[in-house]
């Protein structure tokens, strides 16, 4: 829009006529007077509506909630007794000129910012909710972390690539795939872009992605979703998976640090608090850490291969407590709790070079050293008996030739839910994917078409 001015820089016009654009955020009536809080993108202003100037007057005099509007006002400063000092532009207000309505909306089925609704609710309505103060601070949030990721990685010499989201075979060999139609043929959902980006290590050495990815899991907890975001790097010539713990502290020092910077006021509206990431982020091994939750809890899980939710919760609690951080690698996960592709760590024979990072009592990361060599490969498909001739296309890449590497995955909307506290993660999810909804209640379509 053309000479528009947002509302975040109105304090630069003040005693000036200007053009803003943007929806009534809440209305107010005080005898002759209209008050209109006008909400764009960046803010919100208080703008007065006298009825001294009928024209206008009668023009918004209809005005309700979410009503889109532009407006030549005059910028003014608030008497002194009126000042709300803790907010953007409580110094100021703008009264208003001329109007045209640029969009009229429904009645409203809540009242956005204080009516108290279920989450099913929430999400029923999302394209109405996603409008709260409380929303918007998350997903303002989460793409600070998307773009401190991008930005940590590009400055590390990772160059960013695309993979496929359709592929010929899941991408680790699992049942848990989602399968369509493909002209023809048999297709699924990537679970990962983990083949391609290991392949793409072989190309340029150092890759990372962002994207989604779909795990065709029948969970119904506030842990999972069926669709999610992925934040997955791929690093060749390694040491070893130690290397990829060190580059993952790293990131996470540099997101926390821009998440400080950028996003103080979100994480106050949330009551939520920024960890802080210390220079070397305590790790365990698996076997360590079940010895440690039988030690201190009686409950013996040494011989399991992975860990429950309640010791994963456990351990988080754990390293607060005894080792000042909220973050806490577990690693050597046992081979057969691993994708094929996991190097075995030739000290420890039966178990990984591989790693979980834990924060605030769930998994947000997974990551490790990955099987480099062709023969060997070869023989760790072979046992989890999967057919390598259906993994031809990708070991052309290790028959070729490949470094020592590895890599990880953070699940953004996992780690953006711990970070603002959200009960489910699908607060932290912009359009969630479950097991009971996409965008609708699955048995609500379901009834509704059988009427």
């Amino acid at each position: 829009m053309k000479n528009r001015i947002l509302i975040k820089d109105l304090k630069n016009y003040i005693s000036k006529e200007v053009i803003v654009a943007g929806a009534v955020d809440l209305r107010r009536d005080h005898g002759k007077l209209i008050f209109i809080d006008l909400r764009d993108h960046t803010g919100i202003v208080q703008m007065v509506v006298n009825k001294k100037n009928e024209a206008v007057y009668n023009l918004l005099d209809p005005a309700k909630p979410e009503w889109n509007l532009k407006i030549k006002a005059l910028v003014k400063s608030r008497s002194e007794q009126t000042i709300n000092p803790n907010i953007l532009n409580g110094d100021l207000e703008i009264e208003a000129l001329d109007a045209e309505i640029l969009g009229q909306a429904s009645e409203l089925p809540f009242e956005k910012q204080t009516a108290e609704i279920s989450l099913e609710t929430y999400l029923d309505y999302l394209p109405f909710t996603l409008r709260t103060e409380k929303a918007k601070a998350i997903f303002r949030i989460q793409a600070q972390i998307a773009k401190s990721f991008r930005e940590f990685l590009n400055q590390e010499g990772f160059l960013e690539i695309q993979a496929p989201k359709i592929i010929g075979e899941d991408a680790e060999g699992g049942a848990n795939s989602f399968s369509l139609e493909y002209f023809g043929h048999l297709a699924h959902l990537a679970q990962s872009p983990q083949f391609y980006k290991q392949i793409m290590v072989g190309v340029f050495e150092r890759v990372f992605a962002i994207g989604n990815v779909y795990r065709a899991e029948p969970h119904s907890t506030t842990r999972h979703i069926n669709e999610y975001t992925s934040l997955d790097l791929e690093i060749g010539f390694i040491e070893d998976h130690l290397e990829l713990m060190e580059l993952e502290t790293k990131l996470l020092i540099k997101i926390m640090k821009d998440l400080q910077e950028n996003n103080t006021s979100d994480f106050a509206l949330l009551n939520a608090s920024l960890p802080i990431v210390s220079e070397k982020i305590p790790f365990l091994k698996l076997r360590e850490a079940q010895e440690l939750i039988k030690k201190e809890t009686g409950e013996d899980c040494t011989n399991e291969p992975d860990l429950e939710p309640a010791h994963e919760r456990w351990l988080c609690e754990y390293a607060k407590k005894n080792l000042d951080s909220e973050f806490i690698f577990i690693t050597h996960y046992p081979l057969s709790k691993r994708p094929m592709y996991t190097y075995e760590d030739e000290n420890d024979p039966g178990m990984t070079k591989s790693f979980d990072l834990l924060f605030r009592g769930i998994e947000i990361t997974t990551g490790g050293q990955r099987v480099h060599d062709y023969d060997k490969l070869i023989t760790a498909i072979k046992n989890k008996n999967l057919d390598p001739e259906k993994f031809s296309y990708y070991l052309q890449a290790f028959k070729y030739g490949m470094p020592p590497h590895g890599g990880l995955a953070i699940g953004l909307e996992r780690i953006t839910a711990k970070l603002v506290n959200a009960e489910n993660i699908r607060e932290a999810t912009l359009f969630p994917r479950d097991l009971h909804r996409i965008d609708n209640l699955l048995s609500k379509e379901k009834k509704e078409n059988n009427k």
